[in-house]
């Protein structure tokens, strides 16, 4: 019979070896996202809780991939410390994810006994004093 703790770790070394080293890195720093977003702005609803959980993962893992393809920085995954790197530029790009969503959400719901024009309109009228302001 084998040691558990030697079976642990090899098990452990294999899911990550399965999972892929840089998508593990991902994970980690989309949950670490959602958890530090989750801590600063608490969420007011379970609904909430799930809309901010997903956008924050959701814009870590996808801000994080296309930071890093648009630098080139694939061969970080190659070594350990690029690994972490990797994590923290996934960690980073999900921070504005929630608030993002969350400034979207109450804008609309400002805006939900208005009809579709009325909001349209209204959209252009902030662009439109975005632009000149």
């Amino acid at each position: 019979m084998s040691d558990p703790i030697t079976a642990t770790g090899v098990g452990g070394a294999a899911g990550w070896k399965l999972l892929g080293g840089a998508a593990g890195a991902g994970a980690i720093g989309a949950g670490l996202a959602s958890i530090v977003v989750m801590c600063i702005t608490t969420p007011r609803s379970p609904k909430e809780w799930a809309v901010g959980l997903v956008s924050t993962v959701v814009g870590s893992i996808g801000g994080g991939s296309a930071v890093i393809m648009k630098f080139g920085l694939q061969s970080w995954a190659h070594d350990p410390f690029g690994l972490v790197a990797t994590l923290g530029l996934v960690f980073s790009c999900g921070l504005p994810a929630w608030s993002i969503v969350r400034w979207a959400f109450n804008w609309i719901e400002k805006r939900k006994d208005k009809d579709l024009a009325e909001v349209v309109q209204d959209a252009r009228d902030a662009m439109v004093g975005a632009k000149n302001g």
